[in-house]
């Protein structure tokens, strides 16, 4: 069982960042797939962006260019840099982790058994 913890929400203007954090329990293993994902008021769940275990990295259309993820192997952590920030960000984001995946292609929701409690981004 991993346990997923979420960081670095908070309020910013249009235009401006912030870097989301997520620490994964368990010894490190970057074969782990991981994911961010948000849910703003009244939408549905999105994936923003996800960490392969083969390194690849995809990213969601609407945050391409703005957002950026990387992996600290040894920390266990993924983070979401996420830069020109807009209002339309605004949303819950959240965490999630499965055993391999390739970065590449759909994926869907529920094949992450694991998900963080979620960081809150709002962007005015």
């Amino acid at each position: 069982h991993v346990q997923l913890v979420e960081s670095g929400g908070g309020s910013v203007q249009a235009g401006g960042s912030l870097r989301l954090s997520c620490a994964a329990s368990g010894p490190p293993d970057n074969r782990y797939c991981m994911a961010w994902f948000r849910q703003a008021p009244g939408k549905e769940r999105e994936e923003v962006g996800r960490l392969g275990s083969d390194d690849v990295t995809r990213y969601a259309e609407s945050v391409k260019g703005r957002f950026t993820l990387s992996r600290d192997n040894i920390k266990n952590t993924l983070y979401l840099q996420m830069n020109n920030l807009k209002p339309e960000d605004t949303a819950m984001y959240y965490c999630a982790t499965r055993g391999y995946c390739s970065g590449a292609g759909p994926l869907e929701q529920a094949a992450y058994p694991f998900w963080g409690q979620g960081t809150q981004v709002t962007v005015s």
